[in-house]
């Protein structure tokens, strides 16, 4: 082998501190073969310093460590409030690094907008983690489901317990999480799920629930119909996933999956194949802009209803 054909590793800095980034993101970047974890920033310095020293890279911090770290990255990855991630964005495509953000990509249709236009602009890849796209088990199910015609109808169920009474979840912190409930914080799962093997929302009905339950039905393009039901304050013995489809030939319910480090590794998989290839992957920041839109018509509707 020379040394023509040795790739370097994609160098991806990481922007957040929270548990998202120290439970999932850091350790996979960090543990990645075809990565360097290039630095961590944080609003916070003695946070992105413990967890940059945990990880073996550089902290970073203040305005002058965003504009440092993007000059020090190839790429970036998200671990931020959808409305805090979306600027800073475009501020990297702006920059030139390619995207791995976190679903929602904004919580409003402009915000995610802005974030499409500045990747296509700047001519960078883009990845929206939705978990069950970049898990090995559920993503083979979901090409699988996807291959076959004749479904007719499927029934998703995403309830967390994450508000639930004696709920110690340190997710449970995250303001933007209790403002927007499970309609946006778990609706981009199902909804990417769903939209490849349907085909896409041509008609949606929404309706609130109990606490922060959202009731969705949805009409795809397939002429399929589904139903949707999104919630993070299930009492602990109703909460679970569940994705369901019926059709000509019978019933298919999604698998488990291992969790949510094995399925980042397949999202920066899939954004190192953008990068090498050029070719868009299925979940960018076009696919997030559309989430985006369908998840705000959601709500509209809800809160006209209720």
């Amino acid at each position: 082998m020379t040394t023509a054909d040795i790739t370097p590793p994609l160098r991806i800095g990481l922007l957040g501190t929270g548990p998202w980034a120290r439970n999932t993101q850091a350790p996979a970047l960090a543990a990645h073969p075809g990565v360097e974890l290039s630095g961590v920033w944080g609003r916070r310095a003695e946070a992105a310093d413990a967890l940059a020293t945990a990880r073996g890279t550089r902290a970073y911090t203040g305005e002058e460590g965003i504009d440092a770290l993007l000059e020090a990255s190839d790429a970036v990855a998200f671990a931020l409030p959808p409305d805090v991630q979306a600027p800073l964005a475009v501020r990297a495509a702006e920059a030139g690094c390619h995207l791995l953000m976190d679903k929602p990509v904004a919580t409003t249709v402009a915000g995610a907008r802005a974030v499409a236009e500045a990747a296509e602009k700047a001519s960078v890849a883009s990845v929206v983690f939705c978990t069950l796209r970049f898990a090995p088990e559920t993503s083979a199910w979901i090409a699988e489901q996807a291959a076959v015609d004749g479904w007719f109808t499927a029934r998703a169920q995403w309830l967390g317990s994450l508000y639930a009474a004696g709920s110690d979840s340190e997710y449970a912190d995250s303001p933007w999480r209790r403002d927007k409930g499970g309609l946006w914080d778990v609706g981009p799962h199902a909804l990417s799920v769903l939209i490849p093997v349907l085909g896409d929302v041509e008609h949606l009905t929404a309706a609130a629930g109990p606490a922060d339950t959202t009731h969705l039905i949805l009409r795809h393009t397939s002429g399929a119909s589904s139903t949707v039901t999104l919630g993070l304050s299930a009492p602990p013995g109703a909460a679970g996933v569940e994705i369901e489809v019926r059709g000509e030939r019978g019933t298919a319910s999604i698998p488990g999956w291992a969790g949510a480090e094995t399925a980042f590794r397949g999202a920066v998989d899939a954004l190192a194949e953008a990068v090498r290839t050029g070719v868009p992957h299925p979940c960018d920041a076009r696919f997030g802009l559309h989430l985006t839109e369908l998840l705000a018509a959601a709500e509209q509707q809800a809160q006209a209803a209720g």
